[in-house]
């Protein structure tokens, strides 16, 4: 199986089938968009629910694990969002697919924790909902490293990662981080902050730019200073990418994501000219 999204994502593995998708949306002209674009390009049967008692019913009905869910804002039986409240405390990944857009929706939504949002006011909204959904189902191939001393922000951007479905590694210290990238080879993303006591992100992303290319590992480095020459230098030491704090989470997931393709696009390439 083969797919290149709007973004740039390709993936290239295995069929995507077994994955159990639930679409609570009451519009026949999306609800059939998206079944038939999710089958052609994954071979994916999706099951519709078309108002909140048939969600209700789709998850007693069997034991089998929902692996991520598409709901609508509001559904017949709960035009106040209650259907999307009840999959989001039944712990079931989702992905919000709405016409409806303002700051203050946007906000509830990610306070909500759900994957992601697609909004329905373009015509490439089926094939961008497509990309977020092959993007949860693939990114548990990667393999993400945290690195920062504050465990607060250890532990805010690890839930984040893991809201999306990476793999994700943490370490308190520059030294810590090293000892985890050699024990495991395969991580090709590492986030580190620039201030930290022992190695700061400047001399860690030298150090490892030492004997590990871009080819192989991506580096964003992180930081809440005000100062924005930081963004320079570091990329100046070897980094790939900077994201000053606080983050907004679209530009924090999609620059992840930037620079995971950029990797898998690399890999591609070098497989393609050792073939």
């Amino acid at each position: 199986m083969a797919f290149v999204g709007i973004s740039g994502m390709q993936y290239s593995g295995a069929s995507l089938s077994h994955h159990r998708i639930l679409i609570a949306e009451d519009s026949n002209v999306f609800t059939s968009m998206i079944s038939k674009r999710l089958k052609e390009l994954f071979d994916i049967d999706v099951e519709i629910c078309r108002s909140f008692e048939e969600i209700e019913l789709a998850y007693d009905k069997s034991s089998e694990k929902i692996t991520l869910a598409i709901s609508n804002i509001n559904l017949p039986g709960a035009e106040n969002g209650e259907a999307l409240n009840y999959l989001v405390d039944l712990s079931i990944p989702t992905i919000v697919f709405t016409g409806t857009f303002q700051q203050k929706t946007r906000d509830q939504l990610l306070s909500k924790e759900i994957v992601d949002y697609i909004l329905k006011d373009n015509i490439f909204a089926v094939d961008m909902l497509a990309e977020s959904v092959c993007r949860f189902l693939t990114n548990h191939n990667h393999h993400v490293l945290i690195v920062d001393d504050s465990a607060t922000a250890r532990a805010l951007l690890t839930t984040r990662l893991k809201r999306y479905n990476f793999r994700v590694s943490a370490a308190e210290s520059g030294s810590a981080a090293l000892a985890l990238l050699k024990a495991n080879p395969d991580i090709g993303l590492m986030i580190t902050d620039y201030n930290m006591p022992d190695i700061d992100g400047f001399e860690l992303t030298r150090r490892i730019r030492g004997t590990v290319g871009s080819h192989q590992l991506r580096i964003i480095g992180v930081s809440s200073s005000t100062d924005r020459l930081l963004s320079a230098r570091f990329l100046k030491a070897g980094g790939n990418d900077f994201i000053m704090r606080p983050f907004i989470d679209e530009e924090f997931y999609c620059r992840v994501n930037q620079n995971l393709d950029t990797l898998t696009q690399i890999k591609t390439t070098q497989r393609r000219l050792t073939a």
